[in-house]
């Protein structure tokens, strides 16, 4: 054989052919080809090999010693290429794969932390990497493969992503029960009394969502406190007299604090999934998916 750009899978799978039927004529009926053409890819075998492979009998072809050598070899071959155009066996029970999602701490409560109780019942061998979301990077770090998942909202979703929907989040009104305002019917002018406390990743550390509402009014709130982290604000309005207005499936499971709607309309926002092109139809993270889109789908 002189090297690998003379030996074409078509080839491979002539001399396997040849080596089964010991016959041209059966040999180009199982391969939907002419006789002519397969004593053509013959000849092309005999220079690959520098063998004459077959030799003529009265009742068809008799493989050389050669040949017989190759045999198993030739069938191992097309056997693990064919293994490659057939779809992966997924398991998830046994599945052993490690899966990275990027997140914000919202979505680490909101949605994570179902997520992750549910995969641990359904594939407890599976690993799950949580990491913080960059949003200004997500489609990078999709390419090169250092996060698989990540959770977004859809005004934030890169474009030329796989992305779906997961729910609509809305906003609520949150304060301890021992407030000096709870059981209160909170009027806009009272809202805007409180000491409030906000999250905010980026710009202005003291204007959210509710101040972009409230602005269209001409009003503005007393917002004392800025934190960068949902679950630290969630841990201050528990320990102390502050109101904030946060998206409710942070306090799915809270019992510890009131909600409430707001005394105004404040737009909430769409979180969604995306996903690079690579993953998109690899059945295990295919089936991931299909369980977070499930756990979103139950809590809406």
């Amino acid at each position: 054989m002189r090297d690998l750009h003379h030996l074409d899978l078509n080839l491979l799978m002539t001399l396997d052919a040849l080596l089964d039927e010991r016959n041209v004529t059966r040999a180009a009926d199982r391969l939907a080809l002419t006789q002519p053409a397969v004593s053509a890819m013959l000849t092309r075998l005999r220079e690959s090999f520098n063998d004459p492979l077959f030799v003529r009998s009265q009742r068809g072809v008799i493989p050389t010693a050669r040949a017989l050598e190759l045999a198993q070899p030739v069938k191992r071959i097309l056997h693990d290429i064919q293994a490659l155009l057939q779809p992966e066996d997924f398991e998830p029970r046994t599945s052993t794969l490690t899966v990275t999602l990027a997140a914000t701490d919202y979505a680490l409560r909101a949605i994570v932390e179902p997520f992750t109780r549910e995969l641990r019942k359904r594939t407890p061998a599976m690993r799950l990497a949580v990491r913080q979301i960059d949003e200004t990077n997500v489609r990078q770090l999709l390419e090169k493969g250092e996060i698989d998942l990540a959770i977004v909202t859809t005004q934030t979703a890169p474009q030329a992503l796989h992305a779906r929907r997961l729910y609509d989040e809305e906003y609520v009104c949150a304060m301890r029960a021992q407030h000096p305002a709870a059981g209160e019917q909170l009027s806009l002018e009272r809202f805007c009394e409180l000491d409030q406390a906000l999250v905010s990743y980026f710009g202005d550390p003291f204007h959210g969502a509710a101040d972009r509402a409230l602005a269209e009014k001409g009003l503005t709130r007393r917002v004392s406190l800025s934190v960068d982290s949902f679950l630290f604000l969630v841990s201050l309005l528990k320990e102390t007299d502050l109101l904030a207005v946060v998206p409710r499936r942070l306090l799915r499971e809270e019992d510890k604090l009131l909600t409430f709607a707001p005394p105004l309309a404040i737009p909430g926002f769409t979180k969604a999934a995306a996903w690079h092109e690579r993953t998109h139809h690899h059945p295990a993270h295919r089936w991931l998916r299909e369980v977070l889109f499930e756990v979103c789908g139950e809590g809406e």
